[in-house]
């Protein structure tokens, strides 16, 4: 019996084979998504964004929003890989907003334009490196268990990131991808971010107490920090006879004055609290200037900052 060549054979499997991709068939695209993919099916959404300066609505595809946000939270021109990694954490900030609170149902929309309800966007600063940073990392998002991470980040940690505890008081669900971390950004942020004083009369701290617990501290003779965090930050803080988180503390106070709850003085002299800190933000996730550094002094690529800041999760790309 005449045999058939082995080379045949091969030759006649790739033929077909090539054939059967031509023609659509069990090609990479059409393999069912993954269950944890399938929201998107891989297409980008349309978002509706509010502007809180004009109080229009208007519908914009996500990665074209995300320009303008990363444009606005951190300086254009940053390096490539920390822009990359502000990105990511847009796209996942923007996702888990809508998907976990409805964005911002006081305007029916999904994002708005307030830092204090959603996040910064000013498409006015977006650059080509900004530009080149969305587009490369199109579609990704950080999960853990298969769920959007609460993707906060910050300016400056001052040495070493907080917990969600210490950081925000955060206790309303577990975040275990949120761990405390060296962070190198002292070493090269501005010096406001790096270390910062301030004064606070005792009728500010009173209304400050009041605003953010409801309760009159009322006479404020002494001042001390009560519980620390595991990066040493101020968890809780007594003021006279009563007992307040730091992290709501410096949201009373105003963040821009008391830039951090990473305390190295907090004491009440000539009728008024003093304060010295390092760091400026809530100290919580990623820190821009730590980002910073690890891309330029580093080389750093965005998937190992991101992996830096954010403990057991992945990044999974959603849409193309």
């Amino acid at each position: 019996m005449k045999r058939t060549p082995l080379v045949s054979i091969i030759c006649l499997t790739a033929s077909l084979a090539l054939l059967a991709g031509l023609a659509g068939c069990g090609t990479p695209e059409e393999k069912p998504l993954p269950e944890q993919e399938a929201e998107y099916k891989y297409q980008e959404p349309v978002i509706t964004l509010y502007d809180n300066d004009t109080g229009e609505k208007k519908e914009i595809k996500m990665e074209e929003y995300l320009a303008g946000v990363v444009a606005a939270e951190m300086e254009p021109t940053w390096p490539l890989e920390a822009l990359s990694a502000q990105a990511v954490l847009a796209r996942t900030f923007t996702l888990h907003k809508i998907k976990h609170e409805k964005g911002v149902p006081q305007h029916d929309a999904d994002a708005s334009t307030s830092t204090e309800e959603f996040q910064a966007y000013d498409p006015d600063r977006i650059t080509s490196q900004v530009r080149e940073a969305v587009k490369r990392t199109r579609g990704k998002v950080i999960k853990h268990d298969g769920d959007y991470i609460r993707a906060w980040f910050h300016s400056n940690a001052g040495g070493k990131t907080a917990t969600a505890k210490e950081g925000l008081a955060f206790e309303k669900e577990p975040t275990p991808y949120i761990q405390s971390v060296s962070d190198s950004g002292q070493k090269v942020a501005k010096p406001d971010d790096k270390t910062w004083e301030a004064s606070f009369t005792l009728d500010e701290v009173r209304a400050a107490v009041i605003s953010q617990s409801g309760e009159n501290p009322g006479q404020i003779t002494s001042a001390e920090i009560v519980k620390k965090g595991p990066s040493k930050r101020a968890e809780a803080v007594r003021l006279g006879d009563m007992e307040i988180s730091g992290s709501a503390l410096r949201m009373g106070l105003g963040p821009e004055r008391m830039r951090s709850n990473l305390l190295d003085r907090f004491e009440v002299k000539d009728g008024e609290l003093h304060m010295a800190g390092r760091g400026y933000g809530h100290g919580v996730g990623m820190s821009q200037w730590g980002a910073y550094y690890m891309a330029e002094e580093q080389g750093k690529s965005y998937t190992e900052i991101i992996n830096h800041y954010f403990k057991d999760v992945t990044i999974d790309q959603i849409w193309r």
